[in-house]
């Protein structure tokens, strides 16, 4: 599971989804929320959170140009490739933070990933989970 340290910026919510804005250092990130009844209260603005996500949510792009409608769009350098018959797991560093994403060896090889390349991990919103009770200390995040 990738974690970040995140801090609560926004908080939008109508008919049981909510959309939870949070700014790791400067980028900004969404997660959407279904049937959280009071989500204002549970992620107030400018709280401490942890976005995770799953490695197997992430999909990578290289030289990705022109709109799309993903909202999590984090710029990474690969440092290690783990290539397997079917799957690779590629090691990225965005940031000082480490984070993993698995894709298929296709894919890997179709983008020709190696260490030191410069991708965008992609995550749909629906796919970041925010956890409140995980969230550090406060010392890895930025204000």
């Amino acid at each position: 599971m990738n974690r970040l340290p995140a801090i609560v910026s926004g908080v939008t919510a109508c008919d049981g989804i909510a959309l939870i804005d949070v700014r790791v250092g400067e980028l900004g990130c969404t997660a959407m929320l279904v049937g959280e009844p009071t989500p204002a209260d549970r992620y107030p603005v400018g709280s401490l959170v942890t976005l995770a996500f799953k490695e197997l949510e992430v999909s990578l792009a290289k030289r990705l140009s022109g709109e799309i409608s993903l909202r999590n769009r984090l710029p990474c350098r690969v440092t290690a490739l783990h290539q397997g018959a079917l799957l690779a797991r590629v090691d990225l560093l965005f940031g000082r933070y480490p984070l993993s994403a698995l894709i298929t060896s296709r894919s890997a090889q179709q983008l020709t990933l190696a260490p030191g390349d410069e991708v965008e991990a992609l995550i749909k919103a629906n796919e970041m989970t925010l956890l409140v009770e995980d969230a550090p200390n406060g010392a890895d995040h930025v204000r």
